[in-house]
């Protein structure tokens, strides 16, 4: 059995998608649809080394509080734990879910995909 709420969201990224000609949030939607096993695990080390200040994120699946963080970032995911949601707001980040990510990042230009 599905969650709803993934079945939201997935509809929700598809019609993004269509309406605004940005194939990424087509991709996040068939990441979304995988099982949870399937689902991507990503540490803040990786997600500091791999990111710059005012870096805008998503990371298709869960974000582990292992590491640090050391500069700003946006950042929407899955799932992130209260660790890694706490070192993120420290480092002065933001933390968003996917209907503020559309919202603001319409086309997608500028978002990365990690994980």
């Amino acid at each position: 059995m599905t969650n709803q709420l993934v079945l939201t969201m997935v509809k929700e990224l598809k019609t993004a998608s269509a309406k605004n000609k940005a194939p990424i949030w087509q991709k996040l939607a068939m990441m979304a649809q995988k099982p949870g096993i399937a689902q991507r695990i990503v540490n803040v080390k990786k997600i500091n080394d791999v990111t710059k200040d005012n870096d805008v994120i998503v990371v298709p699946g869960k974000v582990l509080g292992t590491g640090n963080i050391s500069h700003k970032i946006t950042i929407c995911s899955f799932s992130i734990s209260t660790s890694a949601a706490q070192k993120v707001l420290a480092a002065g980040g933001k933390i968003i879910n996917y209907s503020e990510m559309i919202s603001k990042f319409p086309t997608g230009k500028g978002v990365r995909i990690i994980g």
